[in-house]
């Protein structure tokens, strides 16, 4: 779109070329020159700012589901929240996380391909710490795990995937499930070095310990699915239709809500003194007449006019007009 310039710019234009300020000749050059603008085909540009900010609400989703899920665990105050959403090369990822990390591989159906949850040693072994009892801070030094520092990892993270699948649901119904642990990144070897990722970064506090939790999903895993993460998809999206075994239960428990039934003959008022005094064969009038039918009520709405009776021996009335809605309020 051409720019348009006002009539103050265009005067202050005029004064610079006839003073000399400026030469026409080399803005004729300038324009005539082709743009160049650099491209690092390393660091290729796969998500769009719409994409980013839909990762973002996403995972912000994600990061509340792992709090509340590791306080639970934990028993003591954590604290999560989503710090940056960046693409980069996966190979700047490797390297730019600690040599001793705690590294989740999982997979995610129906995507094709591997992902990584990658915890920072403060982090993991803190939690560690808390799982086997302790105050939940982390060893001055990390070490090696052992085996059964392993399998209590591997138990606690693979639990935490269900937070990832419940934060998806609004995009996909993904199924993940831990593939495998590691804590040599140079090990991992999910896509290749210069695929584009999309990292998401987890400020992490347990307690006292504080560190990070990055979110490494490769932009071949969840290409199939971006279309759904623009703002478009993601506020204009129909309504999932309702499960049919979950309709099916609905209605049955409906069916099996009770609601109070009365008939009211009709209503007086009499002083304290006259409930007193009263005795047998004593008449109270009413403030309905004897042919002008029972409000039947449901719940505390009049929706049925009916009469008297008796059926099989017992008090029974019986459905005479049905109440309209504007008519409810009709004494």
């Amino acid at each position: 779109m051409v720019d348009v310039l006002s009539q103050n710019e265009i005067d202050a234009l005029l004064a610079a070329l006839s003073s000399g300020e400026m030469n026409a000749e080399e803005l004729k050059k300038e324009d005539t020159e082709k743009r160049v603008r650099v491209y690092d085909f390393k660091r290729a540009v796969r998500f769009s700012k719409d994409h980013i900010r839909s990762l973002t609400r996403i995972h912000e989703n994600f990061a509340r589901y792992l709090t509340t899920y590791f306080s639970a665990q934990l028993r003591t105050f954590v604290q999560i929240n989503v710090v940056q959403v960046e693409q980069l090369p996966y190979d700047e990822f490797i390297r730019s996380i600690p040599k001793l990390t705690i590294l989740n591989i999982f997979e995610a159906a129906p995507l094709e391909g591997r992902m990584v949850l990658e915890v920072n040693p403060n982090v993991a072994f803190a939690m560690l710490d808390r799982l086997l009892g302790g105050s939940g801070t982390a060893p001055s030094k990390v070490s090696a795990l052992t085996e059964i520092e392993t399998n209590v990892m591997e138990r606690i993270f693979s639990k935490a995937f269900d937070s990832l699948q419940e934060a998806w649901k609004t995009v996909i119904d993904i199924e993940p499930r831990m593939e495998a642990l590691e804590t040599n990144p140079q090990f991992m070897q999910i896509v290749s070095p210069n695929e584009t990722i999309a990292l998401i970064s987890l400020s992490t506090k347990i307690g006292d310990t504080t560190g990070m939790i990055n979110l490494c999903i490769p932009h071949v895993v969840i290409e199939p699915v971006m279309a759904r993460l623009s703002v478009h998809h993601w506020f204009v999206s129909q309504k999932k239709a309702r499960d049919e075994k979950d309709q099916i239960a609905l209605t049955h428990h409906l069916n099996q809500a009770k609601l109070p039934v009365i008939a009211e003959l009709g209503s007086s008022e009499i002083t304290v003194h006259e409930l007193l005094n009263l005795a047998v064969n004593d008449v109270i009038t009413l403030n309905k007449p004897t042919n002008g039918g029972l409000q039947i009520k449901i719940g505390e709405k009049v929706k049925f006019i009916g009469n008297p009776g008796q059926v099989k021996g017992k008090v029974a009335v019986q459905i005479m007009e049905v109440v309209e809605e504007e008519e409810e309020d009709v004494e």
